[in-house]
């Protein structure tokens, strides 16, 4: 049994292209889980031709190691399948996680495909630079767990539970992804790319450098300091730093606040045109 698990607050279109995109399923999910990160479910959503389990978990910050774990534990699949409210799966998403789960049990990664802003015309989305081009038969090892990026992965029901699910004291924006593949990889769960598996991702705006979330960044990395004695989100960091808000470096042990970014700087990030996030 197949669950797709998918987060939510807000961003009603996207999920709505993604529910399209679950009902063209080549093999449907057994059903899908949405976590509603708000009060209520927005209705007048299309049909995704499955059963559908709603959970809630409200709460400021977002709540995303907590929803995805509410999802996890509502699932009834022996496999999970996690796609971002931003993605729309190709019509063979679910056939290839399933064939490579069944082959080889794995977190495995799909690939994402990024369209251009103000279209959902497939034939212009394109690839992340930064990561693999797959044939659709490949399976690829991944070079480091740290490769996995919350936008569409999949994995047994085991591997979830021999890494814990992910850690709730990661609250708002970023780190909970990183530390929970960690654990993956301490668990002994192998890791891999996946060709086949192609999700679409919804364009929408976003802040380069994240600003508006500097606080939740400096605890969050802090916290995976502590846990795993290494840095995530060290790309943000070291903008952050080379901004001149935070004193910290590659090696440092501690972050230290020099001053936070001010609301002009923050208005001055949004970028309503950047394609990669």
């Amino acid at each position: 049994m197949i669950s797709v698990c998918t987060l939510v607050r807000g961003r009603t279109a996207h999920l709505a292209n993604l529910l399209s995109g679950i009902a063209a399923q080549t093999r449907a999910p057994d059903e899908l889980v949405i976590a509603y990160m708000q009060d209520a479910a927005p209705a007048g959503l299309p049909d995704p031709r499955v059963p559908v389990r709603e959970v809630f978990v409200p709460g400021d910050p977002m709540p995303l190691a907590e929803a995805r774990n509410a999802a996890a534990l509502a699932a009834r699949g022996d496999s999970l399948i996690f796609l971002d409210v931003d993605c729309i799966p190709s019509p063979s998403l679910v056939a290839r996680y399933a064939e490579v789960l069944d082959d080889r049990p794995a977190c495995y990664l799909g690939e994402v495909r990024y369209l251009p802003p103000g279209t959902v015309d497939l034939a212009q989305a394109v690839r992340h630079p930064a990561k693999p081009a797959l044939a659709d038969d490949e399976v690829r090892p991944v070079p480091s767990h740290g490769e996995l990026w919350g936008l569409s992965f999949a994995l047994p029901r085991s591997a979830w539970d021999a890494a814990g699910g992910m850690d709730t004291g990661y609250v708002g924006y970023g780190g909970e992804e990183t530390d929970f593949a960690w654990a993956l990889a301490a668990a002994g769960v192998p890791m891999a790319w996946v060709g086949g598996a192609v999700a679409w991702h919804q364009h929408h705006a976003v802040h380069v450098p994240p600003l508006h979330q500097f606080d939740a960044i400096l605890r969050n990395a802090t916290r995976f300091r502590a846990r795993w004695g290494r840095w995530c989100m060290d790309y943000w960091l070291g903008q952050f730093a080379d901004a001149g808000l935070i004193r910290w470096s590659p090696d440092a042990d501690t972050i230290a606040v020099l001053r936070h970014p001010t609301p002009a700087e923050i208005a001055a990030s949004h970028r309503r045109d950047a394609l990669f996030s």
